[in-house]
């Protein structure tokens, strides 16, 4: 086998291969004889047909088959004996396949980048430093009366806090436009659900209230045709209900686990949850500040693009499945969630995973049983049947894997943080969580 190799870029490469035409004409024939020994066919007895009457039949299309399969083989025997690494699948484009000639194609492809590591030394981190206090209980408690109160009608004008049921329809220029209107609606008011000023234009009705809202639609608003559009909304309001939260007793405490030892056992839950979710906040928020710093020590990185392909490929995949698009496989995915909404976020997930890998590989370091069954633990702890997730995570081997890639993560940001430069923040339980899921 011959092969040439062509650097045409950073990454790319074109490897030229030829394949002596003996490999594919032995591999033809084989078959061929293989398969003339149960074949079939009119004024022959079965197991008899002659070799060159099989090549007049099926010589073609065993052909095309053999040829693809020792192309595979052949590019697989090129990158090792070049000491090459592939990023993707490779572009062919055939150069001679006619019967009796050397099989010669071109195959061009990315290579995974040498990964440089900068030293880290002396960055910079700001950990947040927080307790879980009896007012943030007291908050929380508060949020859980309102998840699980009651909505009561009341007569009186509507308020922020009030869900309000109403008619609704829509007109751009006189006319009504698609997905304007409803009926019958319920919309909690300062929930945000609807256009800016819609739900404070509510504020203040009756039950039997009408009113038209002049307002517009956001510039960046997703529908072309309503991108700042100035609408009206002719407004009914058909009935309004206020939130009373439930009591604290017994039935609230069953509802969030707790059995016995009442209201004193309740708050000691609610609290040692806080804790915990406070403490992973905490990690999370250093461990981002950990992988900005690096990804902007290696901002000069060049990453294959073939990678980012498939990052976006499966970003795009998982906002359909989150959005509960599975079971509709007809739409035209790429149309629907441009690359370009993905983009940015893949270069970034390509480069961290190559800088990670190779801090991984640097550090020597390895996801043992302990340490992955140890954070499976973590987090069945948050779940109502913990040994059931633990089951699921120990049995299904790409949730196991994922774990595992946690693990290591986490092992590389306690090395870097070992010569991190950290200054600790006194802050709130609040602005701490309110700071994950602002980031999330």
């Amino acid at each position: 086998m011959q092969v040439s190799i062509e650097t045409t870029s950073n990454l790319e490469r074109r490897l030229t291969v030829g394949v002596p035409a003996e490999r594919v004409e032995v591999e033809v024939n084989s078959r061929l004889q293989k398969a003339a020994q149960k074949a079939k066919l009119p004024g022959f007895r079965p197991g008899k047909v002659p070799l060159k009457v099989m090549h007049q039949r099926y010589g073609a299309g065993v052909r095309q088959e053999v040829l693809g399969e020792v192309v595979s083989q052949s590019f697989q025997e090129a990158v090792i004996q070049e000491k090459l690494r592939p990023a993707g699948q490779p572009s062919i484009e055939p150069k001679s396949l006619e019967p009796g000639k050397d099989l010669q194609y071109v195959a061009i492809f990315e290579v995974f980048p040498d990964v440089e590591l900068v030293d880290m030394k002396d960055f910079p981190v700001a950990k947040p430093v927080a307790q879980v206090k009896e007012e943030d209980v007291d908050n929380i408690i508060e949020v859980f009366r309102k998840q699980q109160g009651t909505w009561d009608e009341v007569k009186r004008p509507a308020i922020l806090t009030d869900k309000v049921n109403l008619n609704y329809t829509g007109l751009k220029d006189g006319q009504e436009f698609e997905g304007g209107s409803a009926q019958d609606s319920d919309l909690e008011l300062g929930s945000g659900r609807m256009i800016s000023g819609f739900e404070d234009g509510i504020v203040g009705m009756k039950p039997e209230d009408e009113k038209t809202l002049e307002l517009n639609f956001p510039d960046d608003y997703h529908n072309e045709d309503l991108k700042g559009a100035a609408v009206e909304f002719k407004v009914t309001v058909n009935k309004i209900l206020e939130l009373v939260p439930a009591k604290i007793d017994e039935e609230l405490f069953a509802k969030y686990g707790v059995e016995e030892g009442g209201e004193e056992r309740f708050r000691e839950d609610v609290s040692a949850n806080m804790a915990r979710e406070l403490k992973n906040a905490v990690e999370a928020n250093v461990k981002q500040q950990v992988m900005d710093a690096v990804l902007e020590a290696h901002q000069s990185l060049e990453v294959p693009k073939a990678l980012v392909g498939q990052e976006i490929t499966a970003m795009r995949q998982q906002m359909f499945q989150q959005f509960g698009g599975a079971g509709n496989m007809d739409l035209d995915l790429e149309s629907l969630l441009p690359d370009t909404m993905f983009s940015e976020n893949a270069e970034r997930r390509v480069k961290l995973g190559l800088v990670l890998a190779e801090y991984i590989s640097s550090y020597e370091l390895r996801a043992d049983n302990e340490q992955v069954s140890k954070a499976i633990e973590e987090i069945a702890s948050t779940y109502e049947s913990p040994q059931e997730v633990i089951d699921y995570y120990q049995s299904n081997p790409q949730q196991r894997s994922s774990v595992e890639s946690k693990v290591l993560e986490d092992q590389v940001v306690e090395k870097l943080l070992a010569v991190a430069n950290i200054t600790e923040n006194e802050s709130s339980y609040q602005d701490v969580i309110g700071a994950e899921k602002a980031e999330a």
